[in-house]
């Protein structure tokens, strides 16, 4: 991790509540994150009933360590208060584009496991990710939406936390 990443993740003391902590992950945490990310691609592909992906644990897990020792991945997390465990995450990488005017931020996974949605986790780790994107002096935080229609209350959650709908969909072109 380059210095001002670990200074900038330094400078944001953990924030704690009576139910949860949000903070950053480590790359001790990359088995948790992985494991979260997994979690979101079956999701995806359960409600949508499309295979979008095919993600491997060891692999992912070991990308997620590199990410997070790198520096070249954020990952904002949120911690049930009692035990640690991580319940949602938001991972995020920097980009630039002439369109945003120099660097941003995309949200490339974000998750929050089912039986702590509706309770203000997501939208505590999205006010963290801000947070960190500002310090960074990045323009904006981007992210993509799964498909809609299964996930139409996936696309009000974000407006409500000051995203805008830019339009478009997500395309990928396999390489390998």
């Amino acid at each position: 991790m380059d210095n001002f990443v670990q200074d900038t993740v330094a400078s944001f003391s953990e924030e704690h509540t009576m139910d949860m902590q949000i903070d950053f992950a480590l790359p001790t945490d990359a088995e948790a994150v992985a494991s979260l990310a997994i979690a979101l691609t079956d999701e995806i592909i359960q409600r949508t009933g499309a295979k979008h992906f095919d993600v491997n644990l060891p692999e992912t897990v070991e990308l997620c360590r590199s990410y997070l020792e790198s520096g070249i991945y954020q990952v904002v997390v949120a911690r049930e208060a009692k035990e640690g465990v991580i319940i949602g995450f938001a991972a995020m990488c920097q980009s630039h584009a002439l369109y945003t005017e120099g660097a941003f931020g995309v949200i490339q996974e974000f998750y929050v496991r089912p039986e702590f949605r509706s309770q203000r986790v997501g939208a505590r780790i999205l006010d963290k990710a801000a947070e960190f994107a500002k310090a960074k002096g990045w323009k904006r935080l981007e992210l993509c939406t799964p498909p809609q229609p299964q996930f139409d209350e996936t696309i009000r959650f974000y407006q409500q936390n000051g995203f805008d709908v830019t339009g478009g969909r997500k395309m990928k072109r396999p390489l390998a």
